[in-house]
């Protein structure tokens, strides 16, 4: 056996696609979308990120507004942009680059965000959404991404046993959530998790969150399983994920890689969101949760 790797720069390809066309029709009507980006601090990754992102919006047709406050901002200077992006009716989607710098308070950032602006999907109340399994217009782009590559790839969800490792409220928490959703029975693990290998070895769907470069080897995977792989990690100048593959490619049914599996898919799931976010807040009809 060896795993059907599975190709995220396709997917986000197709995902992009499907997206530009969406902005066009509400260009249309008169509703081009806009995203909202704030960026503070001199984070070399987080300005990378925000570089590309720029880029992919405006490839797409979205308008992008970009703030770039100073470095030693204040918790409240950083609220008063992100209300200002609130009120401002050319927006659809605001995206507050993470992390912020040590004297902001991101969670008082966060919240300051409308839950019908928010591009990331971390609001706590469409976070409770999805807790809720109720249908929202935007879920967090990372996990979104993750269940695009299944549906996609033809990994079947519903009676599947998943394992997700790592509980951070961008990645695992959402991700389990999502898979519960899915009809999938549902296994959270992390730091504390006893005999992590035989827990992950039940699973049918295995999510690899925990940013440890290498660790999941073939002793963590059941044969068949699919495995994600969300980590990203740079070792010696090369971007490595969580996953060790040469280990289980042997093993697994479906594998992500790293780089060229899942990342490609966060940034197209936040233009997504913001195409999302622009339908169901300009009246153009609500749009479908996923692409």
């Amino acid at each position: 056996m060896s795993a059907l790797i599975i190709d995220g720069r396709a997917v986000a390809a197709s995902v992009r696609e499907e997206v530009k066309a969406r902005v066009g029709e509400l260009t249309a009507l008169g509703a081009r979308p806009g995203l909202g980006v704030v960026l503070c601090g001199d984070d070399a990754a987080s300005a990378t990120y925000v570089r590309l992102k720029g880029q992919v919006a405006e490839e797409l047709g979205i308008r992008v507004d970009e703030r770039r406050p100073p470095a030693d901002s204040s918790t409240e200077a950083i609220r008063e942009i992100v209300l200002a992006m609130d009120e401002d009716d050319g927006i659809d989607g605001i995206l507050v680059q993470l992390p912020l710098p040590a004297q902001i308070d991101p969670d008082a950032v966060m919240a300051a965000v409308r839950p019908d602006k928010d591009a990331d999907g971390l609001h706590p109340l469409n976070f409770g959404l999805l807790a809720q399994g109720a249908p929202a217009p935007v879920v967090s782009c990372t996990p979104a991404g993750c269940m695009e590559l299944l549906r996609r790839s033809g990994v079947p969800t519903r009676g599947s046993r998943a394992v997700v490792i790592g509980r951070s409220a961008i990645v695992g928490r959402p991700m389990a959530m999502l898979l519960v959703n899915a009809d999938c029975t549902v296994t959270m693990c992390h730091s504390r998790t006893a005999d992590l290998p035989a827990v992950c070895r039940t699973a049918d769907i295995l999510v690899a969150a925990i940013g440890r470069p290498g660790m999941i080897t073939a002793d963590y995977v059941k044969p068949g399983a699919c495995v994600i792989d969300v980590g990203t990690s740079s070792v010696d100048g090369k971007l490595r994920g969580d996953v060790d593959r040469a280990s289980v490619e042997p093993v697994a049914g479906w594998l992500t890689p790293v780089p060229g599996g899942v990342g490609p898919m966060t940034i197209a799931m936040l233009m997504h969101n913001t195409v999302s976010l622009c339908a169901a807040r300009r009246g153009s009809g609500q749009p479908p949760t996923r692409p």
